[in-house]
């Protein structure tokens, strides 16, 4: 597992990240890539759906399982990654970068946490 989590970043408890910006951009982490094995399937929300913090947004499905989704924040979606969608393995080759899932009008977040909070959290 890698813990080179980029110190920019904010993260859930749940393992999506969140890059402050306008809009700001939504991913999981490399540490649930990881644990999900090989992406092979996205469902992400459409463009112009209103997401609420801390409520599941889609779903991600791999050869082990599928998990849902949280959004880090409350806000309209104005761009998902259809790449992403096209490829779910971009998510793990690279789910800092390329891997991004959304893009969001963000009206407000929930509840964060910092890289090492959140590498504190999920060791083990």
């Amino acid at each position: 597992m890698s813990t080179d989590l980029p110190t920019a970043l904010h993260y859930t408890a749940e393992h999506e990240w969140l890059q402050d910006g306008s809009p700001s951009t939504i991913g999981i982490t490399a540490v649930a890539a990881d644990a999900l094995g090989d992406i092979v399937y996205l469902e992400l929300p459409a463009v112009g759906a209103e997401l609420v913090a801390g409520a599941v947004v889609g779903e991600i499905e791999s050869t082990k399982s599928v998990s849902e989704l949280y959004s880090p924040v409350s806000g309209t979606v104005i761009e998902i990654n259809q790449s992403a969608v096209d490829d779910p393995s971009v998510v793990n080759t690279d789910p800092y970068g390329a891997g991004w899932l959304l893009k969001v009008d963000v009206t407000s977040t929930g509840p964060l946490l910092t890289s090492d909070e959140y590498a504190a959290q999920s060791a083990g």
